[in-house]
């Protein structure tokens, strides 16, 4: 499946057969010797919402929340499951289900289905410098016990500006006039690894459009460049906002598509809406 061209590997694991995930992504995500995606999913049973969603890396390292992943989840849930088991669910009572809700290593996540869009709830940014994390021995004290917003981050020969979020996941969001012009490769592989970042970081540049569209290119932890990425694209608008570069509802233009972002002042939470798409089906020896 795809969402924007950020493609996974979608598993039904619901009778939890499947085992090592972790050496299992690295197999499947290889594009020359596996299937070929940017991410594992594996879709399971959970106690405490709907269902469970496990999201592995090419690199195989887990990580907490995936906002295209969830809306790929979502589609395969509603077109496969909600359709198809009428043993669990009568077909009468899917048609009337809008949304579900989903447990991840970053909480419980609802989504919505509008149409052929997918909404997901990724509930409020965390600003605080120790919950992203980032390791509060490498930063000014003024950082301490506040947000971490254009604080200067050297990188290989250059310094850049960066705001640090987590949307369930950790975000450097940094400011460009022109994210063309951005040596992806170099410079996102050296800000995920830097030392500020004990558990590494996803790397957004952003270009500001005009108060309500962005730009944005990602270097996504673990798994590289991506054509698209959603808890990048939560990030870079609430970034943008504290900034006071954008209005709280920003579409944000990526490689792979458009996403629109709104930050919500009411509750806080920042809400994605987006598509999904299935590509194939297939049966792989593992």
């Amino acid at each position: 499946m795809h969402a924007l061209g950020n493609d996974f590997v979608v598993i039904d694991d619901r009778d939890s057969k499947l085992k090592r995930l972790s050496q299992l992504s690295k197999t499947l995500c290889d594009r020359r010797l596996g299937v070929g995606a940017d991410q594992l999913l594996v879709l399971g049973t959970s106690k405490k919402a709907d269902f469970r969603m496990r999201i592995f890396n090419a690199d195989s390292s887990e990580v907490e929340m995936c906002g295209n992943g969830i809306r790929c989840l979502g589609k395969y849930i509603w077109d496969y499951i909600f359709r198809c088991e009428e043993s669990v669910f009568s077909r009468k009572y899917c048609q009337s289900i809008d949304s579900v809700s989903v447990e991840t290593l970053a909480g419980i996540m609802k989504i919505h289905k509008t149409r052929n869009l997918f909404r997901v709830d990724m509930g409020g940014p965390v600003l605080k410098p120790e919950l992203i994390p980032v390791d509060l021995s490498k930063l000014p004290k003024k950082f301490h016990n506040t947000r971490i917003i254009k604080h200067s981050l050297k990188a290989g020969n250059k310094t850049f500006k960066v705001n640090c979020i987590s949307m369930g996941n950790p975000h450097a969001v940094i400011v460009v006039k022109n994210t063309d012009s951005v040596d992806l490769g170099t410079s996102g592989r050296m800000i995920e690894n830097h030392s500020l970042f004990p558990n590494r970081t996803n790397v957004e540049f952003i270009q500001v459009l005009n108060k309500t569209n962005i730009k944005m290119r990602v270097w996504e932890r673990g798994a590289g460049e991506t054509l698209a990425c959603g808890t990048g694209a939560s990030a870079s608008v609430v970034a943008s906002v504290l900034l006071g570069l954008t209005e709280r509802k920003v579409t944000v233009h990526l490689p792979g598509g458009k996403l629109l972002i709104y930050w919500s002042e009411k509750d806080n939470h920042v809400y994605m809406t987006g598509p999904a798409v299935t590509v194939f089906f297939g049966r792989i020896d593992i």
